[in-house]
């Protein structure tokens, strides 16, 4: 008789206990996660064995994500439990001029989202010889991974939770002909970092045949530990199948942003003071206007009022860079004054289309178009990049040095900034960005 997907997680899980020496588990405090943990403790707790723990505290997640954590540190065959709550680049998709933060940074301690964890491996207490100073997660996992074998030794083997029914790519993961197995089983895939295989440490994914109904069952019919913000979630109108727990500022996490604002208000108060691009990621975390010429505005106000309205909203998280915009719409309204007689008043709300994409008369959706796509130096207002602009630039970046990348904008003049000061070695930069790929492909299960 064919088995079920719960019978069959459970015989992977009881098999990868007796062929290896040691099990560490990476949980997010996600479903998928969770289940696959709880069934290894199941196991584990059968043949008198214990495992580790790795989860990678992102700084900027749901109180219930980490309440349901605190629960799952409580299961009764753990033997270590990694929590890290370390410095670490993340990616940061809701602002173009800050495309990364910094979880954890010291140097902004005052406005952390919230306090450091108790017994987390953060920078005062860690003993990782690999970790100097704040590195990208992408560089983390594998460095781990490492630190790992050496510590622990013998045949190692790391579970992730993830299921083929969520993804292209996680499907591609398990269904891979090229890739090395455990004994042929494809559900194991022998580790590679930087192309080179890692002896003796696998990865495999319990739970990778089972659908988003199968986790809710069995949580329901077995009394599992879960993460309650999922319930929030479905009352906010999300079904089982879009629902989505990770950090909210990734590229893909970002469209789930206003989740947030919705689920936890006081969360989302501190995130807007803690990333840059919140608020503007939230106003647009439903649409395509972010990174897009493709305006939102809402049906109820016009375009001068949206156009202080993104102001505002921008204002919250980097009031420098508002200026710099408003000081650019002032002389842009200053110049059609004295040049063309066009007072403030007179400024259309909106003009023929064709004539504003040639940039030959003013309006308010101009305007606000020019700030939706965070043009530094307002070119959509006929403004040309200059020493001032510079200026400010560099002194924006003297606060923060990771305020602006390489890969954030199109923006060709900005690119030649950042090559010209030297921030980036273009080069350089096109190798490393070839390894990260490898790097990225690798770690994007955890």
């Amino acid at each position: 008789m064919e088995k079920n997907v719960y019978d069959s997680a459970l015989e992977r899980i009881e098999f990868i206990f007796k062929e290896f020496d040691n099990v560490c588990f990476s949980i997010s405090g996600g479903k998928d996660s969770s289940v696959m943990v709880q069934l290894a403790n199941k196991v584990a707790q059968k043949m008198n064995l214990f495992y580790d723990c790795l989860y990678i505290d992102l700084e900027g997640q749901y109180i219930k994500t980490l309440e349901h954590i605190e629960d799952l540190k409580k299961l009764s065959q753990i033997r270590n439990f990694y929590h890290i709550a370390l410095p670490l680049y993340l990616r940061n998709a809701v602002s173009q001029l800050q495309p990364k933060w910094v979880c954890w940074n010291p140097s902004d301690k005052d406005i952390w989202i919230r306090p450091l964890p108790q017994n987390s491996i953060n920078i005062k207490n860690h003993n990782f010889d690999f970790y100097e100073k704040p590195i990208e997660f992408e560089e983390f996992v594998p460095a781990f991974t490492l630190w790992y074998k050496q510590k622990v030794g013998g045949k190692i083997a790391f579970g992730i939770g993830i299921r083929t029914d969520e993804s292209l790519n996680r499907w591609r993961t398990i269904a891979s002909q090229v890739k090395e197995t455990y004994k042929d089983l494809q559900w194991t895939t022998l580790l590679k970092l930087n192309q080179k295989e890692v002896k003796d440490v696998y990865n495999f994914y319990p739970i990778y045949d089972w659908k988003t109904q199968d986790i809710w069952g069995c949580v329901s019919k077995y009394n599992f530990l879960f993460n309650e913000i999922y319930e929030l979630m479905y009352k906010n109108g999300l079904s089982i199948h879009e629902q989505r727990l990770c950090q909210p500022f990734g590229d893909d996490q970002k469209n789930g942003l206003d989740q947030y604002k919705a689920l936890e208000y006081e969360t989302w108060e501190k995130l807007l003071n803690r990333v840059n691009g919140v608020n503007f990621g939230n106003i647009y975390c439903r649409t395509s206007a972010l990174g897009n010429i493709k305006s939102c505005k809402p049906d109820f106000m016009n375009w001068q009022q949206y156009s202080v309205y993104l102001l505002e909203s921008l204002g919250l998280y980097n009031k420098t860079l508002m200026l710099h915009y408003v000081e650019k719409i002032k002389k842009f309204l200053r110049w059609h004054k004295e040049k063309r007689g066009c007072n403030l008043e007179q400024i259309p709300d909106k003009a023929d289309l064709k004539l504003e994409s040639e940039r030959r008369v003013p309006s308010w959706r101009r305007i606000a178009r020019a700030i939706e796509r965070n043009d530094f130096y307002m070119k959509r207002l006929c403004f040309s990049q200059n020493k001032s602009d510079e200026i400010k630039l560099k002194e924006m970046i003297k606060k923060d040095n990771n305020l602006i990348d390489y890969t954030a904008t199109t923006d060709k003049h900005l690119k030649q900034f950042i090559e010209r000061e030297g921030l980036i070695n273009v080069d350089r930069y096109a190798k490393e960005e070839n390894k990260n790929e490898s790097i990225r492909k690798q770690v994007s299960l955890y």
